[in-house]
């Protein structure tokens, strides 16, 4: 799920006609001030943070006058919340109440529907109020082909002992709430508390919704910029991970930072993960070893050579880590040699300067072993390999052993430049680009780019690769991003091959000089 701010939660509920308090986030405290004196009375502020129990940990005050409001602005404007920094801050009119009541629509797995809870009490918790005065607390499970109806919402809350002209009112209310929820395809959506204002209006307070990750796209207008849950605004890796994800179906690549300042010699690992209980163990292993976490990242699911590339590329772009540990299950049922190439090209390409140990496990591990060893010598740093049979202990243990022993290289050279004199290329589905030299390809007597090709779409043709389909069916999806034409090129042939493959926001590496045709 990904939250959005209270600011952004109440904007939504204006689309739907549902009032909210006059007011607006601010980002600096004079235009809290301004914001104050358009306001023309008291108000009260409130640090947009993803954290619950503000109040509890002084995160909403009440001022009196402009004056007042920008000094709490700068107080709290800058603010660390946990992991949260507090930017911007929500000031609003400050209403008089006389009651407050709470709303809700969640989507139950257990019922397959959305769900609206209604409770003629509010300002705590849900839990809490379902707990102490559950006579109070009331559900509707919801007909997502028909959606909330009037004469459900009135006995939802016919049923928590309220009746007469508020009954209606909030019949009427409770309906524009779930079109909200639902339009916004909220995973779950709250209004804690709703307030009855001594007008007689219905306000919504407080607005908390956390959108389902899978409809982020479809909802461009919330700015959303990582379909994921945190509890702080992303860090430019995340978003660079994210980008990857989010435009590659294949498999799942999942990226977050644990650490992000830390030096040389703190025992910080990178870590690389496949298949979510398998990487909670290897992680166990490291932090058993006294070793640190720079990051977390899954890439699980069959994913192609070139997502677990991207993933290694972003990965090492933490230039302050002491060593990179690879584990995930050991018993995956995704083709290892696929990982193993694409671990092979990103430590080729950023010339691997820390040890690495490399647990793979699953189908065809002896043959990722065997990719993975065999690539010694292409890097500074040395890197070990090992299967299903060894404990995550011991492959730390070895980790453990390469970090104490090894010096990293100072200034090591980049990967040799590849500057074909007989170019021949075609992109690939992620944006990417293989290069053949055939100058250097006729020569070859392996072929091995050709024999190794896992979709088979190359073919000798006068003794060079060449496509057996159309370009843009290779483009399509046709080259599925195997790698294998440039490792075993590299291995086993006559370097003839480069692939280059873009990651927004981390330099070119791997010395491509023929991006496109």
């Amino acid at each position: 799920m990904t939250r959005l701010h209270e600011y952004q939660g109440k904007e939504i509920l204006r689309q739907f006609g549902i009032p909210v308090p006059k007011g607006a986030a601010v980002a600096t405290p004079n235009e809290a001030r301004l914001l104050a004196i358009g306001i023309g009375g008291p108000v009260v502020i409130k640090a947009q943070a993803w954290v619950t129990g503000r109040a509890g940990q002084n995160l909403i005050h009440f001022a009196d006058s402009p004056d007042e409001t920008a000094a709490i602005a700068a107080d709290l404007l800058g603010r660390q919340v946990g992991n949260f920094r507090v930017d911007r801050i929500l000031v609003e009119e400050r209403l008089k109440l006389t009651r407050e009541f709470y709303v809700g629509v969640i989507v139950d797995d257990a019922a397959r529907a959305p769900v609206v809870i209604f409770s003629s009490r509010g300002g705590t918790g849900i839990e809490v109020i379902a707990a102490e005065h559950p006579d109070q607390v009331a559900r509707q499970v919801v007909d997502i082909r028909l959606g909330l109806r009037e004469f459900e919402a009135r006995d939802l809350v016919r049923r928590t002992g309220i009746d007469g002209d508020l009954q209606t009112q909030l019949a009427a209310f409770l309906p524009k709430f779930y079109t909200a929820a639902r339009t916004y395809e909220a995973r779950t959506a709250e209004i804690n508390p709703l307030a009855l204002t001594a007008s007689g209006e219905l306000v919504a307070l407080d607005a908390r919704f956390t959108i389902d990750d899978y409809a982020v796209y479809r909802h461009p207008d919330l700015g959303i910029e990582i379909a994921r849950e945190f509890d702080r605004p992303p860090t430019d890796l995340e978003k660079i991970a994210w980008n990857v994800e989010k435009h590659d179906y294949r498999g799942t690549f999942y990226f977050i930072q644990m650490q992000t300042d830390f030096r040389k010699g703190e025992r910080v690992i990178g870590f690389h993960g496949a298949g979510g209980g398998g990487s909670m163990m290897n992680m166990d292993a490291l932090l058993a070893h006294d070793f640190k976490i720079a990051n977390f990242v899954d890439t699980s699911g069959n994913p192609p050579a070139s997502k677990v590339y991207r993933a290694a590329r972003i990965i090492l772009s933490q230039r302050d880590i002491d060593g990179y540990y690879a584990g995930g299950s050991g018993v995956a049922s995704q083709e290892q040699f696929h990982s193993a190439r694409g671990l092979v090209k990103a430590f080729m390409d950023e010339q691997l300067n820390v040890p690495a140990v490399l647990r793979v496990g699953g189908n065809a591990e002896d043959q990722a072993k065997a990719i993975l060893l065999r690539a010694n010598g292409a890097f500074p740093a040395p890197i070990e390999a090992y299967g299903r049979d060894d404990s995550p202990d011991f492959c730390v243990e070895r980790l453990q052993t390469l970090v104490d022993s090894y010096t990293p290289a100072e200034n090591p050279p980049p990967r040799p430049p590849f500057a074909p004199q007989e170019p021949y290329s075609f992109a690939t589905v992620t944006g990417g680009t293989v290069t053949y030299d055939h100058a250097v390809c006729r020569t070859c007597v392996s072929k091995a780019c050709v024999t190794t090709c896992v979709p088979h779409i190359l073919s000798l043709v006068n003794d060079v690769p060449v496509l057996n389909i159309a370009p843009e069916q290779a483009k399509k999806g046709g080259c599925t991003e195997c790698l294998a034409c440039e490792v075993e090129c590299h291995f086993l042939g006559n370097r003839g091959g480069r692939i280059f493959l873009p990651i927004a926001g981390l330099p070119d590496v791997g010395g491509n000089d023929v991006h496109s045709d």
